[in-house]
């Protein structure tokens, strides 16, 4: 096996692999796990949210 074949399938195999990841990335089926990972940063923690996070008493 010549290492320019090689070279060559390796290239191919990594561009399918990537095409396979932008495909699975923008199928509909995982939009909506996609959203709700990207407002995690913004949303608050549940001790914040009751008022519990700096030792506060209801």
């Amino acid at each position: 096996m010549d290492l320019n074949l090689l070279r060559s399938l390796v290239t191919v195999l990594s561009f399918a692999i990537f095409i396979g990841i932008m495909a699975w990335t923008y199928a509909r089926a995982n939009r909506g796990r996609f959203d709700e990972a990207a407002r995690l940063p913004f949303e608050e923690p549940a001790a914040a949210q009751s008022g519990t996070a700096r030792g506060e008493r209801a």
